[in-house]
């Protein structure tokens, strides 16, 4: 027969009741009563590093708060209005010197006009000697220049110095004496080499405004202005070895050096190629009245259609 289980009890043992009627649960409760309560636990204080992260955040939010009060306090923006912009191009016009017609037309054409000079020997044969100096206009930024053929005539050695102060040899590889033109090769031209935009002389009429660019005396760049005084003119050299014809006669300031250089429109358009002076005198000084041979006839000179 099997015995039955036994479970151990995890109940204190009791004690014994005291004798005596009066002996009842008191000194249970006494004893209850004499143990002291439990302290309440002291919350521990928070560590340095997180007090420093508070405060940032605080400062943080009372930035974020003071800027958007700001940027709603900020009035609107104004919308800028056409008579706005006129205004300020008026002012703009009225406090700023443009340049002048005859200055951008110089500016159009300089970076084409180069200095040409032809070299040949002295009396003797031993030394090399500057026989002329003029000027060229590039027509092909190739390096290809047209020029008077009285500058480069005879030389034993031509350069040419370009706007950006490259020099170098060129060669004639062409020649209109009828128009005493010329054209040059240059051997070696700059990277950015511009050509000059040509342009008909069929609606050029006098008065119209122009502008002389080469080297007078030398010196230059040098530009002067003026107007076409007319068209279709002959000129007959001092020596009478050339007689030119349909000429544009023109007014601006030109020199010996000025020759093969460019007669420009007030668009820095080449409309003639500067070829001589009228004086009367030995002087070979400017008297008011200078010559160009027609764009076209240059043009023809390199074998370039006409317009």
């Amino acid at each position: 027969m099997p015995r039955p289980a036994v479970y151990s009890s995890s109940r204190p043992p009791r004690r014994p009741a005291p004798a005596g009627p009066d002996a009842t649960a008191a000194p249970a409760v006494q004893a209850e009563a004499a143990q002291p309560p439990h302290p309440p636990h002291a919350s521990a204080p928070l560590p340095r590093r997180h007090l420093q992260a508070l405060w940032a955040v605080v400062v943080l939010l009372s930035v974020l708060l003071a800027a958007s009060l700001w940027q709603n306090q900020r009035p609107p923006a104004r919308k800028i209005t056409q008579e706005d912009i006129d205004a300020a191009v008026l002012r703009t016009l009225e406090t700023t010197t443009p340049p002048s017609a005859a200055a951008r037309a110089a500016d159009a054409i300089a970076p084409s006009v180069v200095r040409v000079v032809g070299y040949g020997r002295s009396k003797n044969g031993k030394e090399e000697v500057e026989r002329g100096v003029g000027t060229g206009v590039v027509i092909v930024d190739k390096g290809t220049i047209l020029t008077n053929l009285h500058v480069v005539l005879g030389s034993d050695r031509i350069t040419v110095t370009f706007h950006d102060g490259m020099e170098t040899t060129a060669s004639i590889t062409g020649a209109q004496p009828e128009n005493d033109l010329a054209v040059l090769q240059a051997h070696k031209v700059p990277d950015d080499l511009e050509a000059a935009a040509l342009r008909s002389t069929q609606d050029l009429r006098p008065g119209d405004h122009v502008v002389a660019v080469g080297f007078p005396f030398g010196i230059g760049p040098s530009a002067s202005a003026g107007v076409v005084s007319g068209l279709k003119r002959e000129f007959t050299s001092p020596e009478g070895k050339r007689q030119l014809s349909n000429l544009i006669q023109f007014d601006a300031a030109a020199n010996p050096g000025n020759s093969g250089g460019p007669l420009v429109t007030l668009d820095g358009e080449v409309v003639g190629i500067v070829t001589a002076i009228l004086n009367p005198t030995p002087a070979r000084t400017f008297i008011g009245i200078g010559f160009a041979v027609p764009i076209e006839n240059a043009a023809s000179a390199v074998g370039m259609p006409p317009f």
